[in-house]
């Protein structure tokens, strides 16, 4: 026990060490940085370290509603993944992706030389809010706290926009600002999650790092998290806990839709439906899923599996 406890602790300093460091040393964590802070994310991960949260969970999250994304991560002892109050620039539109993190911060000449001057011995091309693009991946969400500045805050323009969709073939979220909206609204398949729009261009600004921990308003984002942005909010959710995510989703929008369909036929009182089901309406559920496998967002191996740990 001691042993783990110790093993703990040093791996807690080495994390602190780490993060530490980078914003002296690097530009973006490491590889072994990245994986350090994701030790619960047991699968596949990017040629970075970012967590691989598969394409095909991806597309379902989409389906996911905010509530049960954010009630699920309550339950799990997440309880500041949520983020409302955007300036969305397709509401219409859902955003879903692994998060590729940057930090801002204001402008300090000594420390903006710094970042500078390795970005350079890096070979980063352009200034520094164009270096997180030339990084993204298919999939990925650019995600950068600018700690809310509008006015001559704007990360990005038309051009970098449509530099970001043919890199991710995605959006981006920015606790900060963009500049020409109308040319953003024109890249098809781009969405923008922002906390305003100002004609100005960056000034007084400078890189804090790329793919760190991140504070996006209320919540704590860590490079591959999986992003599900809709019109109301984004929920940031730890790539370790997106499939048992989607899952219970998944099966509690079922039960919604039995349950809503036989109090509408009248069958069940809304009393009986509300309260933990007794075996006659169970089975009747599993004999309405037989009856409906097109409804199944999941494979029906996934779904048996997944209700032998249900406890209903």
């Amino acid at each position: 026990m001691k042993l783990k406890m110790h093993r703990t602790l040093l791996t807690c300093l080495l994390v602190l060490t780490l993060c530490t460091t980078v914003a002296a040393q690097q530009i973006t964590l490491t590889r072994e940085q990245i994986i350090a802070l994701t030790p619960e994310w047991k699968g596949d991960r990017l040629a970075d370290g970012r967590p691989n949260v598969p394409d095909k969970l991806l597309a379902r999250l989409r389906n996911i509603s905010l509530e049960e994304g954010w009630g699920i991560l309550r339950n799990a002892g997440y309880n500041n993944q949520f983020e409302g109050d955007w300036m969305v620039l397709k509401p219409g539109e859902v955003l879903v992706g692994r998060a590729l993190t940057v930090q801002y911060l204001p402008k300090r000449p000594d420390y903006d030389k710094v970042i500078r001057d390795k970005g350079k011995a890096e070979n980063r091309i352009g200034n520094f809010n164009s270096w997180p693009i030339d990084m993204l991946k298919p999939g990925d969400v650019y995600v950068a706290d600018s700690y809310g500045k509008i006015v001559d805050g704007t990360l990005i323009g038309d051009n970098l926009g449509n530099s970001i969709y043919a890199k991710s073939k995605n959006g981006v979220i920015f606790y900060g600002s963009v500049r020409d909206a109308e040319g953003l609204e024109k890249i098809e398949g781009f969405n923008a999650w922002v906390k305003g729009y100002d004609p100005s261009y960056i000034q007084e600004m400078m890189l804090g790092g790329i793919n760190v921990p991140i504070r996006i308003g209320r919540t704590t984002v860590l490079p591959g998290d999986a992003v599900l942005a809709k019109k109301n909010g984004v929920v940031f959710i730890p790539a370790h806990l997106v499939e048992d995510l989607v899952l219970n989703a998944e099966f509690i929008a079922l039960r919604d839709q039995f349950g809503h369909q036989r109090l509408r036929e009248g069958k069940y009182t809304p009393g009986q439906i509300d309260q933990q089901w007794t075996d006659t309406i169970k089975k009747d559920f599993l004999s309405w899923l037989d009856q409906n496998p097109g409804k199944l967002p999941m494979t029906r191996q996934e779904l048996d599996e997944y209700m032998k740990k249900r406890t209903w």
